[in-house]
């Protein structure tokens, strides 16, 4: 019967589908949009640095801990964890995944809306002439109106179903090999652009140089926090996407491949953004309105602005597009396989209820903006919710359930391909998936609940 199943189950059709596929799926808004200005806000070059260690000591452990779980068991996020420890409450984690999707992808519809509006605008040339506070009351008078961005939202949201309808091979890994050049295409231009700009050595500076002065404990946890959310780490993604990949894959190499393509991704866009920046005399740490309001700003200054606008936007719909595919395939997957629901209706269905959840978070940036529970919107619960809690918390018990269920035996054989593959990384990976990991992790959860 078990046979039977696996032989049902669509698949990656090639080495490079999965890694455009795994990699787009970590590879979405945090780098991009996220990724620059939490550098600026934390100082540069030394925040980039604890970035990368966090990303080599705990987020790539994590994700060869996704691979190994997902390919072993080849189900969806609930169904690996059941059919692996039967009969155990190991499959808490696979529900957490679950639903931390299912939220995730509900807000970050509405924010992969707004990127959709944008580069109408851009297309439009609705920036021009207008100055940063212009800007502003642009970027605050499209997102607290009722219809425009939930418009948007709902087109975003049908062109994530209409891709995962297609399937893993003819839907996400087809896509995924087209939008992932794209993507690289477009921001290896933007960065072009930005560091011929007059004053761009100062911006590099910036991203590259580290002033350990200018990094505070709040900052490293927030590198340590964003190592963990730019991977796709906790929500089900990557145990769903690797359920589908090749017993002759190498797990290792493909972890290694994806985390740098996803790293590579975050400091192409800090390249991109901070030389343009400071080249216009802008405040590197400006928040989260970087991209919406200031980018705008510094695209019009800029010889061929209005070309390179388009392109920014366009990057950042495709970086949401690659993400948010990987997010509703953990849905879908669970729908199929659990539920006995024909793709097509587990695909229209998820992707309509994640949407209409998604309605009170747009709403909550206009009309129910004052409507809150301890001073938070619909939207902040669902973001805290889902980052603070059950993404820390589910990668952390992910990561013990390899360290520490599954053990040494097990994970070798899966890593090796039976014995077919070296692993000479084997010790340092389970002294970090049992140890160094989990502790570091519960850390990150403590801070987010803002208890450490």
């Amino acid at each position: 019967m078990e046979t039977k199943d696996v032989v049902q189950r669509d698949s990656f059709g090639s080495k490079l589908g999965i890694i455009a596929a795994v990699a787009g799926s970590a590879v979405g808004l945090g780098n991009i949009w996220k990724f620059p200005y939490i550098t600026g806000v934390y100082g540069g070059g030394a925040f980039v640095l604890v970035y990368l260690i966090c990303i080599a000591l705990i987020g790539l452990p994590i994700v060869l801990s996704e691979f190994v779980i997902g390919r072993k068991a080849q189900k969806n996020a609930i169904g690996s964890f059941k059919k692996l420890a039967p009969g155990t409450l190991w499959f808490v984690p696979g529900i957490m995944g679950l639903v931390a999707a299912f939220m995730i992808l509900a807000f970050y519809g509405v924010v992969a809306g707004w990127t959709l509006e944008y580069l109408f605008k851009a297309i439009t040339n609705s920036f021009v002439g207008k100055n940063p506070a212009d800007l502003e009351g642009m970027f605050g008078g499209f997102i607290s109106q009722l219809a425009r961005p939930i418009f948007w939202q709902i087109i975003f949201m049908g062109l994530t179903c209409w891709i995962v309808l297609a399937g893993i091979k003819g839907g996400i890994e087809k896509a995924s090999k087209l939008l992932m050049p794209v993507l690289l295409v477009i921001i290896i231009i933007l960065d072009i652009r930005a560091v011929t700009l007059p004053g761009a050595s100062e911006g590099l500076a910036f991203l590259f140089k580290p002033d350990f002065s200018k990094l505070t404990g709040e900052g490293m946890l927030n590198a340590l926090g964003h190592a963990f959310f730019s991977l796709s780490l906790g929500m089900g993604t990557l145990i769903t996407y690797s359920s589908y990949m090749s017993k002759k894959e190498n797990l290792a190499t493909t972890a290694v491949q994806v985390t740098i393509a996803d790293t590579g991704i975050a400091l192409l866009a800090g390249i991109a953004i901070f030389p343009a920046v400071f080249a216009f005399g802008i405040e590197p740490g400006a928040g989260p309105g970087l991209v919406f309001i200031t980018l705008p700003n510094v695209f019009q200054q800029m010889p061929g602005g209005y070309f390179f606008c388009i392109l920014f936007f366009l990057l950042l719909a495709v970086a949401a597009l690659t993400s948010s595919i990987s997010i509703l395939e953990v849905v879908v997957a669970y729908f199929v396989e659990e539920l006995k629901l024909a793709r097509r209706a587990a695909t229209i269905m998820a992707a309509s209820a994640i949407t209409i959840m998604g309605i009170p978070c747009s709403l909550s940036m206009g009309v129910w903006s004052k409507v809150k529970f301890m001073d938070k919107t619909f939207f902040d619960w669902l973001d805290f919710i889902a980052s603070n809690v059950m993404l820390p918390l589910g990668g952390l018990l992910i990561v013990a359930f390899v360290g520490w269920y599954l053990g040494r035996e097990k994970t070798e054989a899966e890593v090796t391909n039976e014995g077919e593959l070296k692993a000479g990384y084997l010790p340092l990976f389970m002294f970090l998936a049992k140890f160094v990991a989990p502790v570091v992790i519960a850390i990150v959860f403590l801070h987010g609940l803002g208890l450490f």
